[in-house]
């Protein structure tokens, strides 16, 4: 079975990328999850982040954005001292944050899945028509939009670049490679 090339360096990524990478996610609980490990993957590798999963995962109540959003003072000393996780005070008091703004897209879009979509039309966008890997664009129209809305609706270390990530892991965007079995298979 053919696959993208950067799935075969580590059982974890081949594992992610054949069961979640590009697959339309529509549960607020998961983007939400996705929205915090892609804030704290900015500057590190995803392997780093996907090799903390399970930590992050435990450390964040299993990333529940109404848990996430009563975290004081004293969980974020927690999540400080939490070896399982990437330990940054900014991202970590940003992931909060970010929980806190998701339940106020939610009271005005119904869900955080239905104000996210709404970037890319309801629907998976298929944008890598390369076989080259260094050819898949780091943003888009889209990710720029979703950053700067964000940004606008005070979420923190959410840019286009983290955005454009965010939709790739979400299914928002297709960017498997051709003759990946993923690239047929996605809307």
């Amino acid at each position: 079975m053919e696959r993208c090339p950067w799935a075969a360096s580590d059982p974890l990524l081949l594992r992610y990328h054949d069961e979640e990478w590009g697959t339309p996610v529509h549960d607020d609980r998961v983007l939400f999850e996705f929205l915090v490990l892609e804030g704290f993957q900015a500057g590190l590798s995803w392997l780093t982040i996907l090799r903390k999963r399970d930590g992050f995962s435990q450390a964040f109540d299993g990333f529940d954005v109404e848990k996430v959003a009563r975290y004081t003072q004293n969980d974020i000393q927690r999540l400080i001292s939490d070896p399982a996780i990437v330990r940054n005070r900014a991202k970590i008091e940003a992931a909060i944050s970010n929980a806190r703004r998701v339940l106020e897209v939610r009271k005005e879009y119904g869900s955080f899945a239905r104000y996210i979509w709404q970037f890319t039309g309801h629907k998976t966008l298929r944008r890598s028509d390369t076989a080259i890997l260094t050819e898949i664009p780091a943003s888009s129209p889209e990710s720029d939009a979703l950053a700067r809305d964000l940004k606008q609706r005070g979420f923190r270390f959410i840019g286009t670049t983290t955005c454009y990530a965010f939709m790739q892991s979400v299914g928002m965007v297709n960017d498997h490679l051709p003759g990946c079995f993923k690239a047929q298979g996605s809307p």
